[in-house]
Order: structure tokens, then sequence, then C-alpha cells
């Protein structure tokens, strides 16, 4: 787990399973496993499902948020970003908040750097200029394709959700 700014951590599974129960953090789990665990459905959940893409249970959100080769899609990845910066402005100011995903590499880092950029922390003229900044604060960042091209053709939308 690391701390990426005041309050704010990114880290994988692993930190997940230590964190998930300590009244301390408000946890993101960024990843579809996480999903599938908490709301019990095994390969895939209705598109009509209210729950589909965002699941909020007291100080956890849960992310139907998946790497994939193909870019990430606004119509389902734009809410899951709305909810995950609006879920860290909600705590950020009196718990720690732990992003996770799998590894911590992709999907945790990506919203961690969103959400600097949002703040100011880093550049936010372009996923580029977020991206050069953010990778001098986590180096071993490695934005999966998906994301790393929904981000750079999102960016203005993003820093204005």
């Amino acid at each position: 787990m690391y701390e990426i700014f005041e309050g704010l951590f990114i880290g994988n599974d692993i930190d997940c399973n230590i964190y998930s129960k300590n009244n301390d953090f408000a946890i993101i789990h960024a990843c579809k496993t996480c999903h599938q665990r908490v709301l019990r459905y095994n390969k895939s959940l209705s598109q009509l499902d209210p729950n589909y893409l965002i699941y909020e249970m007291d100080n956890h959100l849960f992310l139907n948020l998946v790497d994939m080769p193909q870019e990430l899609l606004p119509k389902y990845t734009n809410p899951i970003m709305m909810k995950a910066m609006s879920f860290i402005d909600d705590y950020i100011s009196n718990k720690n908040i732990l992003i996770h995903c799998n590894q911590g590499q992709s999907r945790s880092p990506s919203l961690a750097l969103i959400y600097l950029a949002r703040q100011n922390v880093i550049s936010n003229v372009s996923y580029q200029s977020a991206l050069k900044d953010f990778i001098k604060l986590y180096p071993i960042y490695n934005a999966g394709t998906g994301i790393a091209l929904y981000l750079n053709h999102n960016w203005i939308d993003l820093i204005n959700l």
C-alpha cells in the first residue's frame, strides 16, 4: 500500500484484505472480483440491475471495473468515475481512503490520477501531462490499454465531472 496523497492510498488485493475491516479506512474496490463477491454473482450481472456498475455499502464502494484491451466505454465508465470521485470527496476529510484493484498497477492508480488532477496536485491539462507528473509519484503505474485509451479520449470530461 502506498500513500499517494495525504490520506489517499493505492493498493492491491492483499491491502484490501488487511484493511477491509479497519474503520479508519473507506475503501474503493476497483475490480470486478470484489463487485461479484459482494453481490454474489458469478459470470455477469444483468445490465438492468441497479447495482450493475456501482454498489456502495457503508464505507465501501464496489465498482464493476475491468481491465481490458479495448477502450472502456464512457457509457459505463463515466458513472463509475463520477461516483468514485464523489466517494473520495465525501470521506477524505475524516477517513483514510484505500483505492485497490487486483495488482495496484492500473485501475486503482488511474482513479488516484484523476483525483489528483482534479485537485490540481498534478497537471490536469491533458492525460499525457498528468501521466508524466503521476509517474513521478507512483512509478509502478501501468495502465491497461483500455483504461489508458479511455483516460486519453475522455480527459476533459473526467476533470470536470
